[in-house]
């Protein structure tokens, strides 16, 4: 544990390049400290739609899309 508060940053570089980083206490795993990607993955936790939308190929192509609207009637439904 000493060691790992010594050298946090390199810990945590090491949790994103080469996996989950075990930390013990007195010979005994205490914690893991994991990259973001990796609880991501663990936890379920999915992009939120806005970086979703921002992800899209179409993203910051606003100017240059048009969408026709469809003029057509509506119709009459029974229930």
């Amino acid at each position: 544990m000493q060691e790992a508060k010594a050298r946090l940053s390199e810990v945590v570089k090491l949790a994103e390049l080469d996996g989950p980083q075990d930390i013990t206490l007195h010979g005994r795993s205490v914690a893991v400290v994991l990259s973001r990607a990796a609880y991501q993955r663990l936890s379920g936790q999915r992009a939120s739609l806005t970086d979703f939308m921002q992800a899209s190929p179409l993203h910051g192509l606003e100017d240059e899309l048009t969408f026709e609207r469809n003029d057509s009637l509506t119709r009459d439904i029974s229930f």
